[in-house]
């Protein structure tokens, strides 16, 4: 354990002193909801884009730092040696990864705090049309979810690719999955045939329960629990089993 805290703090501490990161991470979601707030270019179909805005944009969020942001450092960190050298001590793969999406997830909190201080600021109703309140304790579980499951996707990658081929990789796939899961644009406005594999993507089971949550006052659907449970149980466990240090 003594190992894994000392990892967890290490990931930490290079992702709050790095000014690039830090904006990144916090200040483009940001950006993201002021500017589609004001500027109704994008079908909501609320009457308040940013009650639809503030969940899409959370579940945003989330995928970006846990995949693209973790894939596209973890990728250039093994390609510089630095896991190699990581991999010589007692802290071993499986507590090296951990401390990764840990540091994921409390990058996440301070992403959270950020994103619903300005939704609030902006208007937003967490309880929907119906009042019926938010259910926090299952969003940040979906939240959870998700961000093992785009974790694991990004150490996937990280872990087998080259970096610069990671590099590219996880942008297109990030365009993807951004594009197939309604976050910013309203499942229901994509093609019957592609909202059938929208929906058995973690970005689309993530920003449905967001939504569903922050946004309308309902719980979560069995099929996102389901799919979001399958992608957060698979995709770390094969990035256990394929991540290389070299």
């Amino acid at each position: 354990m003594r190992a894994l805290r000392a990892q967890v703090r290490a990931e930490m501490t290079m992702i709050f002193t790095n000014g690039e990161t830090v904006f990144l991470t916090l200040g483009i979601p940001v950006v993201f909801l002021l500017f589609f707030s004001a500027v109704h270019v994008l079908p909501t179909g609320t009457k308040h884009p940013v009650d639809f805005l503030v969940p899409g944009i959370l579940a945003l969020a989330v995928m970006s730092t846990a995949m693209t942001a973790l894939s596209i450092g973890t990728g250039f960190e093994r390609g510089y040696g630095v896991l190699k050298r990581l991999g010589s001590t007692p802290l071993g793969r499986p507590r090296l990864l951990a401390a990764k999406i840990t540091a994921v997830l409390a990058v996440e909190l301070v992403q959270a705090a950020a994103l619903v201080g300005v939704g609030y600021a902006l208007g937003w109703d967490p309880g929907g049309p119906g009042g019926s309140g938010a259910l926090v304790g299952a969003a940040v579980l979906s939240m959870v979810l998700g961000t093992m499951a785009f974790g694991g996707v990004g150490l996937v990658l990280a872990g087998t690719l080259k970096p610069l081929v990671n590099l590219a990789v996880v942008n297109s796939l990030f365009v993807v999955l951004l594009l197939l899961g309604g976050m910013l644009i309203p499942l229901g406005r994509l093609p019957g045939w592609l909202e059938g594999v929208a929906k058995v993507l973690p970005s689309s089971a993530l920003a449905d329960a967001l939504h569903g949550t922050l946004g309308h006052g309902t719980p979560v659907g069995t099929r996102d629990w389901i799919v979001l449970a399958a992608w957060a149980v698979a995709m770390p466990v094969t990035a256990g089993l394929t991540f290389r240090w070299e």
